[in-house]
């Protein structure tokens, strides 16, 4: 293994990393920066969160930059607020010794003034959101003519994120001669597509293996009704008494509730969602990242950023629909050269996109039993007598104390003292289980689209199997509209956010939103429902004709009107019909 300074790293960049507490390259580390700091060619790393990748091209940016001049000379773009804030503090940290380099981390849901100037004085490397970015370019405050390097962290992240219009519009404001830095944890088609678009004769360095889990993840699913998932997920916690986990639910509401019932029922819990004010998000990230909170309840949007070394789980309340979010929830354990597991709790309707994420990371998960109420009491009792034992005990400080403890138990023998130390800290779980209704472990059966049952032989067309998932209520208050797109069409909820905003105006309250391959259902308050399927029908998305309906008019569940086929396709978009319609065998 090399040195910092043999893979070419300055003397007061190694100065400030070492106090750190950097001592030799990760692997990702290794491969990147010497590739960075010889040469100017474009680069695609494929590498996990929390391999120590903003070392890996935060070192050699800083390297190439020239602090006598203000101009901006480098830019970072991250999808999220947290992320970009943690990037600009790891820069400042390791150029801690470099004199005249000035960082600045600009981003959304913050005052733009302080950010406008800051830019007026010159900083020489912006860590941005694309979003803000753009909106501070547009205002004359951030140059971006001299930037002679940019840097896309969690690239997939941005794409899923629906930044590409944003992405595509600071590359045009970019100088021909400049080098690009991509990082991703997957090798998705929109991450190729951008590579395609703005890299040059780029090289591709892969640290593990292409669009796969950590390596030191262990997979876990428990099979189960749907009603029991909490009760599920009460057992699994408590299996584990040293468990530090992010929860990932599906939904905002779903995080919420979920969090609720945890803290409810005694345990430290908290949640992170987008409904909370960016304060209550940081203060509850805080928390976690000090370990005040032990469980965090989370949605994928929420988590973003949020970068833990230490997690021992990662708990999925509900699957992702991307595989990719399941790639990077995963890959939030296991790091560091420590053992993490991520464990999915899954109704027989799931059991599908277990199959599938094997496939993508080529991984096999191992399906486990509910913990029984005995294997619970045992692993508690356990904790609480190696807690007793360990207990480090200050002489002088219990000393004066002692003749009075020793008069009060002079009575009481010493296997009825453990019993009641024990009993009170452990009575709660024997108590609870006592009682406990046993988690009946669901039938799976392989009948082929009965029921609600996906259909297993490959036979289903992708317009059956999408608008079979549209068998859904919408919450309280809601209304659920149908949309004929679809993420092969690159909507995402960054694109139907944007779109909304546009056509419908102002900025509309949207609830839970699905993204299916070719169609897509979202939420909105039941008083904007009929706006917006009127704003929405008829405009042109990418040349195509957009339909939006009321999911359920008229009693039918798929929203279609006359005009719009059963996948959701204009009758007169033939191009768009042949191209999705299933082949004949």
């Amino acid at each position: 293994m090399k040195t910092f300074e043999e893979l070419g790293v300055s003397e007061e960049i190694r100065h400030a990393i070492e106090e750190l507490g950097f001592v030799s390259p990760m692997p990702v580390q290794e491969a990147v920066i010497p590739f960075l700091i010889e040469g100017r060619q474009d680069v695609i790393a494929l590498a996990q969160t929390g391999t120590g990748k903003t070392a890996a091209f935060g070192i050699p940016l800083l390297q190439r930059i020239d602090s006598r001049l203000r101009e901006t000379q480098a830019l970072v773009l991250s999808p999220t607020r947290e992320l970009c804030l943690q990037i600009a503090d790891d820069l400042r940290d390791f150029s801690k010794y470099m004199d005249g380099i000035h960082v600045e981390a600009v981003y959304g849901g913050a005052a733009i003034e302080p950010q406008m100037r800051a830019l007026r004085k010159g900083v020489q490397i912006i860590v941005a959101t694309p979003g803000r970015l753009l909106d501070l370019k547009n205002r004359g405050y951030a140059h971006l003519d001299e930037v002679t390097n940019i840097v896309l962290d969690e690239a997939d992240e941005m794409l899923n994120m629906g930044f590409s219009e944003a992405i595509n519009e600071i590359f045009e404001s970019l100088p021909d001669e400049h080098s690009t830095l991509m990082f991703s944890a997957t090798m998705s088609r929109e991450v190729e597509r951008v590579a395609k678009r703005y890299l040059t004769d780029y090289e591709t360095i892969v640290v593990g293996s292409r669009n796969e889990g950590a390596e030191n993840v262990n997979h876990i699913y428990y099979m189960v009704q749907a009603k029991d998932k909490y009760l599920a997920l009460k057992r699994i916690v408590d299996f584990y008494p040293k468990i530090f986990a992010i929860i990932f639910c599906r939904t905002k509401l779903e995080t919420q509730e979920v969090a609720d019932k945890l803290i409810k029922d005694g345990y430290n819990a908290e949640a992170l969602h987008g409904d909370l004010s960016q304060q209550q998000r940081d203060l509850t990230m805080q928390k976690f990242r000090q370990h005040t909170v032990q469980l965090l309840v989370a949605t994928d949007v929420a988590a973003r950023g949020l970068d833990v070394d230490d997690l021992t789980h990662v708990i999925n309340f509900g699957l992702p629909d991307d595989i990719e979010n399941y790639t990077h929830r995963s890959g939030r354990t296991g790091r560091a050269g420590k053992k993490g597991t991520s464990i999915s709790i899954v109704h027989s309707k799931e059991k599908h996109k277990i199959r599938n994420i094997e496939k993508e990371i080529g991984k096999q998960f191992v399906e486990a039993d509910i913990p029984s109420a005995e294997e619970i009491c045992k692993k508690q009792l356990y904790k609480v007598m190696d807690q007793i034992v360990k207990t480090d005990v200050d002489d002088n400080e219990i000393a004066p104390f002692m003749q009075d403890i020793n008069r009060y138990f002079e009575y009481i023998d010493k296997e009825e003292i453990i019993k009641k130390i024990v009993s009170l800290e452990f009575g709660k779980f024997l108590s609870y289980y006592a009682d406990a209704p046993e988690i009946e472990k669901p039938e799976v059966g392989n009948k082929k689209g009965k029921g609600g049952q996906w259909k297993t032989d490959g036979s289903g067309s992708q317009w059956q199997t999408d608008r079979q998932k549209l068998q859904n209520k919408a919450q309280k208050g809601y209304r659920r509209l149908f949309i004929n797109l679809g993420k092969r069409d690159g909507f995402f909820p960054g694109v139907l956010m944007q779109t909304l905003n546009r056509y419908v105006g102002g900025r509309q309250e949207v609830g839970h939103i699905d993204l299916l391959d070719t169609i897509s259902y979202f939420e909105v308050p039941e008083r904007d429902a009929r706006k917006v399927m009127t704003q929405l029908t008829g405009i042109r998305y990418k040349g195509r004709q957009v339909r939006c309906n009321d999911a359920d008019e008229g009693g039918r569940n798929d929203g279609h009107n006359k005009d719009v086929r059963n996948d959701g396709y204009n009758k007169n978009d033939r191009e768009g019909w042949a191209r999705r319609r299933p082949k004949k065998k």
